[in-house]
């Protein structure tokens, strides 16, 4: 099991490389509009610093990361909706349309996979991949 979490992993991570190269992004930039477009979609605002976290980035990669997608045009720092004290990293129109269906499609192929389990097992993958990523987590947090 733990051999093929590694496996999906690694091929997850191929697949946003190949996107990236063929982009010209990093592909640390494609994982922060993934970040970004998913709080987006849940109406969360991210500041650079939880961005940063959430990517397991020091302060310094974080503000150069933000800098290189408000450069590419592809995220820029905005006053918060909620908290305008906040500043927030939002992603673009023209980011999301690029990444987004670069992650929707995969999204949709786990959807269609994901209608033959039932609520049992899909309980049961739900709380292996939670489990797993609060490992991951953990382990980032003892590093």
């Amino acid at each position: 099991m733990v051999r093929l979490l590694r496996a999906v992993a690694a091929g997850l991570s191929a697949h946003g490389a190949r996107f990236a190269q063929r982009h010209g992004m990093h592909p640390t930039d494609v994982r922060a509009v993934t970040v970004l477009l998913d709080a987006s979609g849940t109406g969360e605002e991210l500041t650079a610093g939880r961005l940063g976290a959430a990517l397991g980035l020091n302060s310094a990669g974080t503000t150069a990361l933000v800098d290189r997608l408000e450069r590419a045009g592809h995220a820029r720092r905005v006053r918060g909706r909620r908290d305008r004290r906040h500043v927030v990293v939002r992603v673009e129109d023209h980011a999301a349309g690029l990444v987004g269906p670069h992650t929707g499609r995969l999204a949709d192929r786990a959807t269609a996979l994901l209608r033959d389990y039932d609520d049992r097992e899909l309980a049961a993958v739900r709380r292996f991949l939670t489990g797993m990523r609060d490992a991951a987590g953990q382990e980032a947090a003892d590093a």
